[in-house]
């Protein structure tokens, strides 16, 4: 099979594009042809070995986390898909590879793809849809009457983040550039608040949740702009020991992540505020949620640009670039 893999880590010069075999179907899989894959900050991390401590991967590797295709084959043990399924997936943190012909996953990870979504537009979902869904409803608790405020809510993740705060029916502020302030009310904010401009924690200080998407000054900033009691949930610097344990990280290294997250949580201290670094974990289960509301016209994806297969080095180009407004996504079939 064609596909975009790394033999070692670094830079963009590192992703070749190349024959590799397919990969081997267990009982539990399902072997997905796909169609179209999204870039996610993520991949580069990976690319660049900054995630190597939490996921130690064999080389080759293939990149990509999050894709759509269709169903070519299932494992013996597989109930939920057949041949021929439309569907889509965040691939286990363990397995990834969507920039690819041919991607196997495990039945757990897999749901049908919405009807009323292209396969390019599903693909730009699942890892932002779940990154989301996790922020607010898993660890933000968050709920009707409450306030969020959401960082970059222009980009992939934030987008959707304010797509389903409104949907739960919380007050929802987000930050944005003021070019994008209308696209982002258009996604349902009640209010945008120019990064460039305002200092968001000047107008925001009562949060129930504030889902931090930036990390570096901005997580650090955050801390003020939630109420007493309320919480920060981000999900890019600083992980937490809980992170650590929780991903069987060995203890040697556990003082590492303790530094690491220490100006958070002393932050968090400082102004009687909860704090979770929260890494996304995949969920057929949730995918079928997230479906639900696409079909019901509550959510919808946010794609910048759509490059063929052979461009994938490109569009990690544009992605990196931070010029993106939206999903950039790698249209592999068709």
């Amino acid at each position: 099979m064609r596909a975009f893999f790394i033999r070692r880590y670094g830079g963009p010069e590192v992703l070749e594009q190349g024959e590799l075999p397919s990969p081997p179907l267990g009982p539990r899989d399902v072997r997905i042809a796909v169609h179209a894959a999204s870039l996610n900050p993520v991949d580069w991390k990976v690319r660049e070995g900054k995630a190597r401590i939490l996921l130690p991967y064999r080389f080759p590797l293939v990149l990509g986390n999050d894709c759509a295709g269709e169903v070519m084959e299932v494992g013996a043990e597989v109930k939920s898909f057949k041949p021929g399924d439309a569907v889509w997936t965040r691939l286990d943190k363990d397995r990834p590879g969507a920039f690819a012909e041919e991607v196997v996953a495990p039945e757990a990870v897999v749901a049908p793809k919405p009807p009323r979504l292209s396969y390019e537009e599903a693909a730009s979902l699942p890892l932002v849809g779940l990154t989301a869904w996790q922020a607010l409803v898993e660890v933000g608790k968050l709920s009707a009457g409450q306030k969020v405020l959401v960082h970059a809510g222009a980009g992939g993740v934030g987008s959707v983040a304010v797509q389903l705060a409104r949907h739960l029916g919380a007050r929802v502020v987000a930050t944005a550039s003021g070019k994008n302030a209308e696209l982002v009310k258009g996604f349902g904010a009640d209010e945008v608040v120019d990064y460039r401009t305002q200092r968001f924690e000047d107008v925001v200080r009562d949060a129930d949740v504030v889902f931090d998407t930036v990390g570096a000054d901005t997580q650090l900033r955050s801390f003020r702009s939630a109420r007493k009691g309320g919480i920060v949930v981000s999900i890019t610097d600083r992980p937490d020991m809980a992170l650590a344990r929780s991903w069987g990280v060995s203890p040697v290294l556990w003082p590492v992540f303790a530094l690491v997250g220490a100006r958070a949580t002393l932050a968090a201290w400082r102004h009687g505020v909860r704090y979770t670094y929260l890494f996304m974990n995949p969920s057929g289960e949730q995918l079928r949620q997230l479906g639900a509301l696409v079909e019901a016209g509550k959510l919808r994806p946010h794609v910048d640009r759509v490059f063929p297969f052979d461009q994938t080095r490109e569009a990690f180009a544009h992605a990196e670039s931070g010029q993106a407004r939206g999903k950039v996504v790698v249209r592999v079939r068709g």
